[in-house]
């Protein structure tokens, strides 16, 4: 695909692709709140995915879109329903406007972040059971992208992404880590694939320590994943010691996102 217009290009997940996606005869058009400076083969749009009229001019001649844009932690209600529901509505809507084919949507595994090891592995099949509000926002965006594929005909992949950092950030990522190259591997893998439908795929590395959430869905779409977290494993347990195997944050997928902190009247 020659043109992708990539939404929140300049936060954590998308400044890691951005070199990653390059190629040659490719352009990448960046869009995010913040500005950005285009390098060789870039564009850059300052603009809100709130924007309804910012996003369907974002979108023209654009061959698919990978919405990355929005909050990406748990936030108020009001800020989550704004940004991330409402966003990513206008984002779909924009597209389907704008005759673009394919919209890759980053989702994340805390639409069911409140499932517990002995369902495990989840699959593309497990329902919903979200652990917050951004939760929900990814979830209510699954739904849309399933509203907009069939009715608007659209491909729609949905990536339940896990921990994507440079490297493993504590314990708990050694078994959710997707490291920065698999996540472009899979992204790419969604930009290829030929007549995908819609797609629910989980976005991670295949680490010694996995096993939480199936790949199947994803190498299904043509994703060759090859970083293990593993190979972090002493850096990591020499920063943060080893965690106790009854430790709370392994008791559900979405580890800390179900912790009290994270109440409604603490937000």
């Amino acid at each position: 695909m020659s043109r992708i217009l990539v939404t929140g290009a300049a936060g954590a997940v998308g400044s890691l692709i951005r070199p990653r996606l390059a190629r040659p005869g490719r352009t990448l058009r960046l869009l995010d709140l913040v500005p950005l400076d285009p390098g060789e083969g870039e564009e850059a749009v300052q603009a809100s995915v709130t924007d309804a009229d910012a996003m369907r001019a974002a979108c023209e001649g654009v061959d698919a879109v990978i919405h990355l844009g929005g909050i990406s932690l748990e936030a108020p209600w009001e800020r989550i329903l704004d940004v991330n529901i409402h966003g990513t509505y206008t984002v779909f809507e924009a597209a389907r406007r704008a005759g673009v084919a394919r919209v890759v949507f980053a989702s994340s595994n805390h639409v069911v972040g409140y499932r517990t090891p002995a369902e495990y592995p989840l699959t593309a099949d497990t329902p919903p059971l979200p652990d917050t509000y951004y939760g929900v926002s990814k979830a209510t965006g699954e739904a849309l992208g399933a509203l907009y594929h069939h009715r608007y005909g659209l491909d729609v992949i949905c990536v339940r992404i896990m921990t994507c950092f440079a490297e493993p950030p504590n314990p708990r990522a050694l078994s959710t880590w997707l490291s920065p190259d698999d996540c472009a591997r899979l992204l790419e893998a969604c930009l290829a694939v030929e007549k995908p439908g819609y797609r629910i795929v989980y976005g991670v590395s295949p680490n010694t320590r996995g096993g939480w959430v199936s790949l199947d869905e994803a190498r299904a779409l043509g994703y060759a994943p090859a970083d293990d977290a593993e190979v972090h494993a002493d850096a990591v347990h020499a920063a943060h010691g080893r965690p106790a195997h009854d430790d709370p944050v392994f008791a559900y997928l979405g580890g800390p996102f179900t912790f009290p902190d994270l109440d409604a009247d603490r937000l």
